[in-house]
């Protein structure tokens, strides 16, 4: 192999090192007319195809807004009148109103007697009854214990009898059958028990009127129509009857009353709200809005 000389030892590169080939000539360089500087020829083909890349990416995006565009116009709903509108709110109304009407329409089961409670006794009565029960009671025990001391001859024996006799005339004066002979005064029991029956029955309406869906829950969507079903008082018997235990809990005779007085001004509110569905109805007949009439459903 022949001996490398100094001067290609300098040329060759280290190991390692880049090396610069040679490529392809430079292109051919065109003067400018009336100039000596040399103007650089470029490749029409390569430039056209740029351009036109170019002009294609520019307008790409620009049809693309001008489709997005033109598809919502074509796509756009046809304006609605205003008269449409209006005949789709009454008929909307109607709607809500006939459903309150049915929600509540229990309301008209009240029976204002049965839950006033008219014959209630009150306090005063009950008061005197029991005096008059613990004044027999203690008639009864004392000639009881006469009686029984002059068996034992503490006493004399005519004492003893005639604490016996009164024994038993005031026992039998306690009797109901032979009081109501002498006296037409009820006793405590007798007024006890009236007012436990009255209760009983209070509740049973009450249970009735409520049903299964809680009626006056229901009457309380009816504020629109009186606003006294907004009150605070309310909101005790709102919520249990929303929970299905509001006859449960009617245990005294304020709570019957304070239900009463509620159905009372859900009479009113039901009232108002049947003049308001028929007026509606008439309005929507003499508008000519067919679909805005709603005929109320038969009451069973």
């Amino acid at each position: 192999m022949a001996d490398i000389t100094e001067t290609e030892q300098e040329l060759t590169p280290p190991a390692g090192t880049a090396v610069l080939r040679p490529g392809r000539p430079a292109d051919p360089v065109a003067s400018a007319p009336g100039s000596g500087e040399p103007v650089p020829v470029q490749n029409t083909d390569a430039a056209v195809d740029e351009a036109g890349a170019d002009m294609a990416a520019v307008a790409s995006p620009v049809d693309d807004r001008v489709e997005q565009d033109a598809e919502p116009e074509s796509e756009a709903p046809e304006p609605v009148s205003p008269s449409a509108i209006d005949e789709l709110s009454a008929a909307k109304r109607q709607q809500k109103l006939r459903l309150l009407l049915r929600q509540c329409d229990r309301v008209l089961l009240l029976d204002f007697n049965l839950l006033a409670m008219s014959s209630w006794p009150d306090n005063y009565s009950v008061a005197v009854a029991r005096r008059r029960r613990d004044l027999w009671l203690f008639s009864v025990t004392l000639t009881g214990l006469i009686f029984l001391t002059g068996m034992t001859g503490l006493i004399p024996a005519w004492v003893a009898g005639g604490g016996f006799g009164a024994f038993v005339i005031i026992l039998l004066a306690g009797v109901p059958v032979i009081r109501r002979l002498y006296s037409g005064h009820e006793t405590y029991l007798e007024l006890i028990m009236r007012r436990q029956r009255l209760m009983r029955e209070a509740r049973k309406h009450i249970a009735h009127l409520e049903g299964e869906a809680g009626l006056v829950w229901q009457c309380a969507q009816m504020a629109e129509f009186n606003s006294a079903l907004r009150s605070s008082r309310f909101q005790k018997l709102i919520s249990l009857s929303e929970q299905r235990v509001l006859a449960r809990y009617c245990v005294r005779r304020q709570h019957v009353r304070l239900f009463l007085i509620y159905m009372l001004e859900s009479e009113k509110a039901y009232s108002r709200l049947e003049q308001a569905f028929f007026d509606g109805n008439q309005a929507a007949i003499d508008a000519g809005w067919n679909s805005a009439v709603a005929a109320p459903e038969p009451r069973a």
